[in-house]
């Protein structure tokens, strides 16, 4: 597949909590940013798609960037709503009617868990009143299945919330980059059994935005583009069991991560063993273990191993989150997707510092997870 997008200029706000600014504000400063990376200014864009879910409609944000008369689009899909902007933004191209355009998203949640309407998710309020509206306690049971099917140790879950904090240490735009070991992750509160205080990600702040523009038009803007070789963009299937799912089908069937992942590689011409550089949704330390799985990058039981031996590390075959993951930046919805996208262009890039992957990495894939069963994985080159 011949890539149709080119992303030239990519602009962050720090994710974790900035009491001074609203959510659109922060969005802004991800967008100037952006802007400026790609050396354009905002009257050549053409078309804009944007993503928030507690911080009002995106498209507002041309009251501050100014009113040029241009499309934009709002996305809200979960906390996929960063990948689906992008295959928004892929579509828009792809039309022939735009040549270049702004994807932005961003997020101001208060502290605490997220507080979800079961009604907004076809469900009863009995739903909520049980506790299960509740994503910690999904979370929990989902990998403690998992883990007893599979054999995965409740060491292997620490570690990779220890990886996280590592990688976060080295991130200056992530919330939390204080150092945690294996066991302090395992010995603080237990939340939801077997996951604890600090194997789960928190409702957050922060924004990104990408300047994209036609795949054959990147070299006026960028002298190092990042091409977006497929985006696709999935919902459950019935018999599979999501979040806010409030029963098991007779028979479980494919995630839509494994759907998403397995159309992104097809349309990509890649394969799983092809990429340099991971991102996967880590809303908890279980949530990377299963996506590993589902995205095609090892067979169930095998992250045991790969994940002890260093395999998943900056420095191992398999370099998954290496900016922190959700684990360590917090997940502002609009923004988390949109994230993993910046990260994997600093990489493609050479760009990313101290927690740059060696050899020199030529290809990267993301994936997002969302509520109530929706998923969006890309496969970028360089």
């Amino acid at each position: 597949m011949s890539s149709r997008l080119a992303i030239v200029g990519i602009g962050i706000h720090a994710f974790g909590r900035t009491p001074d600014r609203t959510g659109r504000q922060q969005g802004q400063v991800a967008a100037r940013r952006a802007l400026a990376d790609a050396g354009i200014t905002w009257d050549q864009i053409q078309f804009a798609i944007g993503g928030s879910d507690s911080s009002g409609n995106a498209d507002a944000m041309v009251a501050d960037l100014g009113l040029t008369g241009l499309s934009f689009l709002n996305v809200i899909n979960g906390c996929a709503t960063g990948g689906a902007a992008l295959s928004a933004a892929s579509w828009a191209l792809a039309s022939g009617d735009f040549e270049c355009g702004l994807v932005v998203g961003f997020d101001k949640h208060p502290a605490g868990a997220f507080n979800a309407d079961p009604e907004q998710y076809s469900l009863g309020q009995w739903y909520g009143e049980t506790g299960l509206m509740l994503t910690t306690q999904y979370f929990g049971m989902k990998i403690q299945r998992y883990a007893y099917d599979h054999r995965i140790s409740t060491s292997t879950l620490a570690k990779v919330a220890e990886k996280a904090f590592l990688n976060g240490s080295k991130n200056p735009n992530a919330w939390r980059r204080q150092l945690l070991s294996a066991d302090e992750i395992l010995q603080s509160t237990m939340v939801s059994d077997p996951l604890t205080k600090y194997m789960f990600c928190s409702p957050a702040e922060g924004a990104v935005a990408l300047v994209v523009c036609r795949a054959d038009l990147a070299h006026r803007y960028s002298a190092k583009p990042i091409f977006l070789k497929s985006s696709i963009m999935t919902t459950r299937r019935y018999g599979s069991f999501e979040v806010f799912s409030p029963g098991l089908a007779p028979e479980i069937v494919s995630s839509p991560s494994r759907d998403a992942a397995r159309l992104a590689f097809e349309k990509s011409g890649l394969g799983p063993t092809d990429i340099d550089v991971i991102q996967l949704q880590d809303t908890d330390s279980g949530a990377e273990v299963i996506h590993m799985a589902e995205c095609g990058f090892c067979e169930d039981g095998e992250q045991e191993e790969l994940i002890q031996s260093g395999e998943t590390a900056l420095t191992g075959r398999l370099p998954i989150n290496t900016d922190g993951g959700c684990i360590a930046n917090g997940e502002p919805i609009g923004a988390s997707g949109l994230r993993q996208i910046h990260e994997s262009v600093l990489q493609l890039r050479g760009a990313a510092g101290d927690r740059q992957v060696p050899g020199e990495p030529r290809t990267a894939f993301t994936h997002v997870y969302g509520a109530p069963g929706v998923s969006a994985c890309a496969v970028l080159v360089r």
